[in-house]
Formats: structure tokens, C-alpha cells, sequence
């Protein structure tokens, strides 16, 4: 039974990969950072690629300011994605993903140095690979891990065969799938995504957790169904906003999942976390499930 991860991952992580469309500088960025310590949220999720690979350095700028903060978090970053017009001298004419051992390792030194970092407290394959070989990603986590440039690995957006393959080949639990799931995208729950983390002990993240937006979308018909049961929850549980009843929704998940906030207002931040006090009943889960299927279940 491996659950050594069971405890690693927190209830919430603050997603960096609108970074730069925030425009903060590089104290602002710090300051929010240290905003969120205060609240309890340490946990931060990156990738490489995220802002056309910028969003990494931007942060590791902000980092560098107050050294000592980077003892207070968990840097999570992902790899592996290649876009057809990579910046660096790296051309390409398709999208395409690259899973091989001298990818992976390039990615993650060179995450090192754009965090300003010693090591990476997870690196996860961000998007699976169909020409990937489970032994040479084994072997390139196993020389990361040697050498300390990263703690734990995982995956994100992996099928759960995708992930029983992999971790077949390794000798310790991957850290997490990160996946998207929301009232909004609800495939996860049958999928077997989130069996498979219930079962392996796995926490998942879940990226998204408000659809992207689209949650509030008032010309979405699903939406508008949502947002209505969402509205009559939030009055029966004393929520304050039904973002907080979407959170608590995800929180009743068994797989104890850790939610990754997209926001830089920090009023947000401190709503989510208030949502950690709130609870539903089962037949509440149920209602907002039905406003999201558009049926009752069987």
C-alpha cells in the first residue's frame, strides 16, 4: 500500500501560469507569494512552458528578492509540452510532446536555474505522451532523484492506465495526477481518474476548479443551471460567494484533492481557504452534480 504522498500535498495550491499576464513586478509578485504563506497556502504550481517560458523565470526573480522564502514553499513544476515555435533555437513545425530521458532532465536543470533553486520539490509529465517509454522516464526520474534535483515526480492529465503503466515502473508513488475537474467538468468521477487516486493514495490537484471562467458564463445554459443551484446552496451553508460552494463541492471529493487557484487578488485566495469550513450534504453534492449532468442520477 503506498501512501507515502498521502500527506504531502495540501488542500490548496496558487497556480502561476498567468504570471505574466498579471503584471506585477517583481516585489508585487513577492509580497502576494508571502500573502499566501501567511494563509497557509505554500504549495505553488509552474510549467515550463507557461508563459511562453517566462512565468518560471518571473518567479524565481521574485524569489531571489527574499532567499529565505523559498524554504517556506513547495515549487511544483511540469514538462515536457513543446510547442512548434519554441523559443531558445528549439524549432519544430507540429505541437508535439517529448517524454524521453535527455528532455526531462534538460527540463528540470534547466527549471533549476529559472527558480533559482537547488531542486524542485516535484517535477510532473504535464500532458501523457503516446510515444512515451515508461523505462526511460523511470530512468530519468531515478537520476533526478539521485542526484537531488527533485524530490517527487508525478503526472498531469493522465489516464489511469496511462499512470498504472508508469507507475509500474517505479520504485516509490507518484506524487499526484493533476487533472482538470470542476461542477463545470465533472469527466474525472468516471473516468476511474479519481478512483485510481483513492485507491493508490494518491492526491490529486485539480486545475480548473472554476471551469476558467466559463462557470460565469450567463449565455452558457449548463452554466446558468449551475450557478442557480450554486446560489441556493450558497445560502443554505452560509457561503459567501458560490466559488466558495464550487470548493467545498471539489472538497467532498474522497480523494482529498488539492485545489490550484488561478487568482493573483489575494481576497480570493483568503475566500477559497474560508471555504475549507463549509460542508455539504450529500444530497446538496448531489443537487449541484444533477444541475451539471442535467439529470437525476439513475
Amino acid at each position: 500500500m503506498m501512501n507515502s504522498a498521502k500527506s504531502i500535498i495540501a488542500p490548496f495550491a496558487v497556480g502561476f501560469w498567468r504570471l505574466l499576464e498579471w503584471q506585477l513586478t517583481d516585489k508585487q509578485c513577492l509580497t502576494y507569494l508571502q500573502q499566501c504563506i501567511e494563509l497557509g497556502i505554500t504549495d505553488t504550481d509552474h510549467a515550463d512552458i507557461y508563459g511562453q517560458y517566462e512565468c518560471e523565470a518571473a518567479f524565481g526573480k521574485a524569489l531571489k528578492l527574499a532567499p529565505q522564502v523559498r524554504e517556506q514553499i513547495k515549487i511544483i513544476t511540469k514538462c515536457g509540452i513543446r510547442p512548434a515555435l519554441e523559443k531558445k533555437g528549439l524549432a519544430g513545425k507540429a505541437n508535439h510532446y517529448d517524454s524521453s530521458k535527455a528532455h526531462i532532465i534538460a527540463s528540470a536543470q534547466q527549471s533549476l536555474k529559472n527558480f533559482n533553486t537547488d531542486r524542485l520539490d516535484a517535477l510532473l509529465i504535464h500532458r501523457p505522451d503516446y510515444l512515451m517509454e515508461a523505462d526511460e522516464v523511470a530512468e530519468a526520474f531515478y537520476t533526478l532523484k539521485r542526484q537531488g534535483d527533485v524530490l517527487d515526480f508525478g503526472v498531469s492529465n493522465f489516464t489511469p492506465s496511462q499512470l498504472e503503466l508508469l507507475q509500474a515502473r517505479l520504485d516509490f508513488p507518484l506524487f499526484t495526477n493533476q487533472i482538470e475537474c470542476s461542477v463545470y467538468q465533472m469527466k474525472a468521477l468516471d473516468d476511474g481518474t479519481l478512483d485510481q487516486c483513492q485507491r493508490l493514495f494518491i492526491k490529486p490537484m485539480l486545475w480548473s476548479p472554476l471551469a476558467g471562467g466559463l462557470l460565469f458564463d450567463t449565455q452558457d445554459e449548463k452554466a446558468s443551471r449551475l450557478v442557480t443551484v450554486l446560489e441556493q446552496v450558497a445560502q443554505e451553508i452560509g457561503a459567501s460567494a458560490i466559488d466558495q460552494v464550487a470548493y467545498t463541492w471539489l472538497n467532498k471529493l474522497p480523494s482529498k484533492p488539492s485545489i490550484v487557484l488561478g487568482t493573483s487578488n489575494i481576497n480570493r485566495v483568503e475566500s477559497a481557504i474560508s471555504a475549507l469550513q463549509l460542508t455539504l450534504t450529500r444530497e446538496q453534492w448531489y443537487r449541484i452534480w444533477q444541475a451539471s449532468t442535467g439529470h437525476s442520477v439513475p
